[in-house]
C-alpha cells in the first residue's frame, strides 16, 4: 500500500494525513509496527485497496468477539540480518538477544495466525513456517537477559572463567598482604586494592613511592597519592591478563558459532520479522476500525457516497462528533458548500479528503455502511491562508497561483478541495473567477468540494449541470452550528443576524439590510421557509418513531406483566402484521413528491432575476409546504389510540384514484421502520417472526442497516438470528456489533439498497 499516486506531500500535510495515521499507529504493539503504519501511503490501484481493506475488516470482525488477539513487539534485527551475509562475521551478544526475542515473538504470532486459519484466512496468510525449535534453547543457554555470554555457552568457556576467577583471587589476596605490611605513613587514607588501566594496584603516598617500588599506573588529582603495581605481583597480573584473553577468545568463538548457527536461516528470519511487523500493522488498523466503528466502503465503484462520515481527528475529543452524509449522483461532480462561519465547512471538505486518503492507504475510515469511495489518482487542496511575505504574494495572489496549479493538473479521477473560493478580492471578480473554475473542473469530471461566502455562486448549481449546492445546518434561533450537512440547499449567511446578536446598532443594521439586493433577500427568505419546513418534518418523523417505540414497549410490557398474555400478544402481532407494504410505499411517495416540488421551487428561486419570478417561486414553495403538511395533519386526525387507520381511509383522504387492493390490513400513516429490534425475553419462534417483520419494515423504510439485540445467554437467539440473516437475500452482510454497541450481544445487518 505504498504505491505513489499524484498526491503532493504538501496536500498530505494540509489534510493532516500523517496525524491521522498517528492515531491509527497508537494501537500498534512495537516501534516497528508504529513505523509501518505511519509509513503507509495512498494506493491508486483499486484491487490492492480492496484486498487491504477486506483483510482489515476480516480481522476487525474477529477482534469484536475476541479481544485476546494481539500482535507482538519485535526489535529491529535488520542490521543483524545484513551482517549474517558476511562470512566469518560474529554477532554481538545484544544482537543475538534481539534475534532470540524475534524467534520467541514469531513463534507466538505464528501460533495465533494458525488459530485464525479458518476464521480469518486473509490474516492467516501472513503466517510463515517457524525456524527449528532447537535454535531458541541454544541461544537461551548462551546469552543472558542482560546480553552477556553465559558460562553455559561452552565447557571451555566455563573452565576459562574459572581460571580467571582463581588468578584474580590470588592476585588480590597478595596485594592485600602487601598493603597490610606497609607502614601507616606509606599508605594512603582508607587504602584498598583497586584497578587502574585494567591492572590491580594499591594506593600509596607519593613520598613513599621509592620505598614501595613497582609501576605507577595513575595518581590522584592532588598528586598526593599514586596507584602502584608492586614488583612482586607484576607476574601475577600478567597471568591474570593472559587468562582473561583466553576467556575472550572463547567468547568470540562462541559468538561465531552462534552466528554460524543462524546464518543458514537468514531468509526465514527476515520472513519472520516481516510477519510480525505486518501483523502488528494489521492489528493496529483493525483495532482502529473497531474503535471508530468504521465500515469498508465500496472502492472504485460508482460515485462518491459517504454515510455517517466523521473527521478522524475529531473523534475521541470532549465534544461529540456530528456525522455527515454526502452522496453524489452519477452526474454530480461539484458540491458547493455555503453558509456562515463556524459552521464547519472547512472541516467537512478536509474530512472527505482525509477519509478518502485513509481508505486508499488500507485504513478503514470512520464511515458507515453503504459508503462508496472513488479511487483518486490525484488530490489537490487549497485550504488555509496562502499569504507569502517572502515571495511578496498577497493572500489572493497565493490562492490564484494554487488555483492555476490545480487547473493544470486536475482531471478525471481527481479530488479537488477549495476553501473559500473566490475570496480575497472584489466579490464580483472573485465570484466570476470562482464560477469559471468550478465549471471547468465540473466539465473535466473532477470531484470538487468548494466552500464559499459569495452569494452569486449559490445560483451556479441552478445554471450548471453537475454542480449541486449544500450547506451545514445552523440553528437560526441560537445562531449556533449543528454541523449537519444538507445537500441540495445553499446555506444562509446569517451575517446580519449574528451582527444583531453581537450588539451592532439598529440603524447600521437597517441600512445594511436595505443594501442587500432584492434577489438575495428573497432567496434568503425562501431558504428560511424551506429550513423551517424541514425541521417540522423532522419533528413529525421523530414523533412517529416514538409511537413505534411505544408500541414495542407496550408489547414488552405485556410479556413482563403476564396480563392476558395470549390475547393481547395476538392483538399486537395482528397489528404488526397489518403493516401493508403498498400503503407504506404510497405514503412515502407523497413525501418524496412534495420534496421534489420544494426543490424545484428552490431552483427557480436561485435563478430568480426579477420580482415576478421570485413571487412565483415563493408560491411554489408555499404550495409544496401545504402539500407535505396537509396529509400528515389529516392522518393525525384519524389516528386512533392504537395509532393506525385503514388503507381505504388513507387513500380517500388523499384523493387517490388508485384501485383499492383487496385487503383487510391496516397501514400506518408513514413508514415506521426502526433501526433496532430487541429480542430479549422472547422465545426462539416468536423472535424469528420479530426479526422477519423488522427486516420487512427496514427494507420498506430504506434503512441502511438493522441492529438486532439478542443478548449472549445460551446462544440460541444469536444462532437463530444469524441463520435468518444468512438465508435472506435482502441482507448484504452481517456481524456482531461494535464493543460499545453491544458486542457479541447484538448483530448488525447491512441491507441492500
Amino acid at each position: 500500500m505504498t504505491h505513489p499516486g499524484g498526491i503532493a506531500p504538501s496536500v498530505l500535510d494540509t489534510l493532516e494525513f500523517h496525524t491521522a495515521l498517528g492515531r491509527v499507529a497508537e494501537h500498534a504493539q512495537g516501534p516497528l509496527g508504529v513505523a509501518r503504519v505511519t509509513s503507509r501511503r495512498p494506493s491508486v490501484h483499486p484491487p490492492a485497496i480492496r484486498e487491504a481493506l477486506a483483510q482489515v475488516a476480516e480481522l476487525a470482525a474477529q477482534l469484536i468477539t475476541d479481544e485476546n488477539i494481539r500482535a507482538e513487539a519485535v526489535p529491529d534485527v535488520s542490521p543483524a540480518l545484513e551482517l549474517l551475509m558476511v562470512e566469518g562475521s560474529a554477532l554481538e551478544p545484544a544482537a543475538l538477544l534481539d534475534v532470540l526475542a524475534l524467534l520467541v515473538a514469531a513463534r507466538a504470532v505464528g501460533t495465533e495466525l494458525k488459530r485464525l486459519e479458518h476464521l480469518a484466512p486473509r490474516t492467516a496468510a501472513l503466517r510463515v513456517e517457524p525456524l527449528p525449535k532447537s535454535i531458541e534453547p541454544r541461544l537461551q543457554a548462551s546469552i543472558g537477559p542482560d546480553g552477556s555470554v553465559l558460562d553455559g555457552a561452552s565447557a571451555e568457556l566455563a573452565r576459562a572463567r574459572k581460571a580467571v576467577r582463581e588468578a584474580r583471587e590470588h592476585l588480590v589476596k597478595r596485594l592485600e598482604q602487601i598493603l597490610a605490611g606497609l607502614k601507616a605513613d606509606d599508605r594512603a587514607g582508607d587504602a584498598v586494592v583497586t584497578i587502574r588501566n585494567s591492572r590491580y594496584v594499591i594506593p600509596v603516598r607519593s613520598t613513599s613511592r621509592a620505598r614501595v617500588g613497582g609501576i605507577v599506573h595513575d595518581e590522584s588529582a592532588t598528586r598526593a597519592t599514586v596507584f602502584v603495581e608492586p614488583p612482586e605481583v607484576i607476574e601475577l597480573g600478567n597471568e591474570l591478563r593472559a587468562r582473561e584473553a583466553a576467556e575472550q577468545r572463547e567468547v568470540l568463538r562462541v559468538l561465531r558459532e552462534l552466528t554460524d548457527l543462524l546464518r543458514p536461516h537468514r531468509e526465514p528470519l527476515a520472513r519472520s520479522l516481516e510477519m510480525c511487523v505486518a501483523f502488528d500493522d494489521l492489528c493496529a488498523r483493525a483495532r482502529y476500525a473497531v474503535i471508530v466503528n468504521g465500515h469498508v466502503p465500496a472502492v472504485g465503484e460508482g460515485a462518491l457516497a459517504i454515510h455517517d462520515g466523521r473527521h478522524p481527528l475529531l473523534l475521541g475529543g470532549e465534544r461529540p462528533v456530528i456525522p455527515f452524509d454526502l452522496v453524489l449522483a452519477g452526474d454530480e461532480w461539484t458540491v458547493l458548500v455555503s453558509g456562515p462561519n463556524t459552521g464547519g465547512k472547512t472541516v467537512l471538505i478536509k474530512a472527505v479528503g482525509l477519509l478518502s486518503l485513509l481508505a486508499q492507504s488500507g485504513v478503514i475510515p470512520p464511515i458507515g455502511p453503504r459508503s462508496a469511495l472513488p479511487v483518486f489518482t490525484g488530490v489537490f487542496a487549497d485550504i488555509g491562508d496562502k499569504q507569502s511575505i517572502a515571495e511578496s504574494l498577497s493572500t489572493f495572489s497565493a490562492h490564484t497561483r494554487t488555483l492555476r496549479e490545480i487547473l493544470d493538473g486536475a482531471g478525471p479521477g481527481s479530488l479537488v478541495l477549495l476553501d473559500e473560493i473566490g475570496s480575497g478580492t472584489d466579490p464580483a471578480e472573485g465570484g466570476a473567477l470562482a464560477s469559471a473554475t468550478l465549471r471547468a473542473l465540473t466539465r473535466r469530471h473532477a470531484v470538487t468540494l468548494a466552500t464559499t461566502h459569495l452569494g452569486a455562486l449559490k445560483q451556479l448549481a441552478a445554471e450548471t449541470v453537475g454542480i449541486v449546492n449544500a450547506s451545514l445546518q445552523f440553528d437560526a434561533q441560537t445562531l449556533t452550528p449543528s454541523y449537519r450537512l444538507l445537500k441540495g440547499v445553499p446555506g444562509r449567511s446569517y451575517g446580519l443576524a449574528i451582527a444583531r446578536r453581537l450588539g451592532v446598532s439598529a440603524d447600521v443594521l437597517a441600512d445594511a439590510e436595505r443594501s442587500v439586493p432584492d434577489a438575495e433577500r428573497q432567496l434568503d427568505r425562501l431558504l428560511a421557509e424551506v429550513e423551517a419546513r424541514r425541521q417540522d418534518l423532522e419533528t413529525q418523523a421523530r414523533e412517529l418513531e416514538g409511537r413505534a417505540q411505544a408500541l414495542g414497549e407496550e408489547r414488552e410490557g405485556v410479556d413482563r406483566r403476564g396480563e392476558d398474555v395470549a390475547g393481547r400478544e395476538r392483538a399486537v402481532r395482528d397489528r404488526e402484521r397489518s403493516l401493508d407494504a403498498a400503503a407504506r410505499e404510497q405514503a412515502r411517495a407523497y413525501l418524496l413528491e412534495a420534496r421534489k416540488t420544494v426543490e424545484t421551487a428552490l431552483a427557480q428561486a436561485r435563478a430568480a432575476v426579477d420580482e415576478a419570478t421570485a413571487r412565483e417561486a415563493r408560491r411554489l414553495v408555499e404550495e409544496a409546504i401545504e402539500k407535505t403538511q396537509s396529509p400528515s395533519r389529516e392522518d393525525a386526525k384519524s389516528l386512533s389510540d392504537r395509532g393506525w387507520k385503514s388503507l381505504e381511509d388513507l387513500k380517500r383522504a388523499r384523493g387517490s384514484t388508485t384501485p383499492t387492493p383487496d385487503t383487510r390490513h391496516l397501514a400506518p400513516a408513514v413508514p415506521v421502520g426502526s433501526t433496532e429490534v430487541n429480542l430479549i425475553g422472547m422465545r426462539t419462534d416468536e423472535a424469528e417472526g420479530a426479526v422477519l417483520r423488522a427486516l420487512d419494515d427496514a427494507i420498506a423504510g430504506d434503512l441502511p442497516s438493522l441492529r438486532i439485540v439478542h443478548g449472549k445467554g445460551t446462544g440460541a437467539l444469536r444462532k437463530m438470528v444469524q441463520e435468518v440473516l444468512g438465508n435472506d437475500r435482502r441482507v448484504r452482510r452481517f456481524g456482531f456489533a461494535a464493543a460499545n454497541q453491544g458486542g457479541a450481544g447484538a448483530t448488525v445487518a447491512e441491507l441492500k439498497a
